[in-house]
């Protein structure tokens, strides 16, 4: 970090911190606006400082592989401290990818090992995690987004993120998906069975044809490809 973004940043601080000083001076609505303020100042501080947004994601990460080797309030302690670390990076870099999926992972992981019902917070919360991270890129947390709506019962969001995620390249083996117990409520269900069974069989394209007007065969022959195209050109070119 350069000098004059430090000195910068402290100064920011230093803003912050006065700011929460006349908020404690001060009485209910507009105390609650200069502590507001405040977190904003705060927040500027930190935000777009990448190797902290990146240690933080990693020791989320970390500390999230860890808690699924664990049982009980060990694993418990390892999720809840992965969860605040990648809450913390997204505070810093709001558009980090991986913090906003793993965020969701290390939630569901919570939620299972403290055995909530699916209406609890951590499973809504995990949702609205891979939905962030869907704005982020499209395709990213498809399959996730499946397996929570199949977990919360909302049997139609299931299927479309599936479908979704066949047609963004981002869906699992199907064998994987058969043995992911995150999908066990819709197994049993028919629309389930039928999407597997488009998975396993895919429709075969048809080459597409042209019909050629004024010629006797009536079929003109399909285009190459590009990437015939581009090898053509490249053989025709003088060495």
């Amino acid at each position: 970090m350069s000098l004059i973004k430090s000195l910068t940043k402290k100064s920011r601080l230093t803003a912050a911190i006065k700011t929460v000083e006349q908020a404690r001076k001060s009485e209910g609505g507009k105390a609650e606006q200069l502590f507001i303020k405040a977190y904003e100042e705060f927040r500027d501080v930190i935000a777009e400082d990448l190797i902290l947004s990146e240690t933080l994601y990693n020791w989320g990460f970390a500390l999230l592989q860890e808690g699924k080797t664990k049982t009980g309030d060990a694993a418990i302690k390892l999720f809840e401290e992965a969860i605040s670390k990648f809450s913390f990076c997204q505070i810093i870099e709001p558009n980090f990818l991986g913090a906003a999926i793993d965020g969701g992972v290390a939630m569901m992981e919570l939620a299972r090992i403290k055995a909530v019902s699916i209406s609890d917070p951590l499973y809504l919360s995990a949702k609205a995690q891979f939905e962030v991270a869907e704005n982020i890129q499209k395709g990213s947390a498809l399959y996730n987004v499946a397996c929570i709506s199949a977990l919360i019962g909302d049997d139609e969001a299931c299927l479309k993120a599936l479908q979704d995620a066949v047609e963004f390249g981002s869906l699992p083996n199907y064998e994987e998906v058969l043995k992911d117990p995150d999908l066990e409520t819709v197994k049993s269900k028919s629309w389930f069975a039928e999407f597997i069974e488009s998975v396993k069989n895919p429709p075969k394209k048809e080459a597409q044809v042209e019909v050629a007007e004024g010629k006797d065969s009536g079929v003109s022959k399909a285009p190459e490809s590009k990437l015939g195209e581009q090898a053509a050109e490249i053989e025709d070119k003088p060495e």
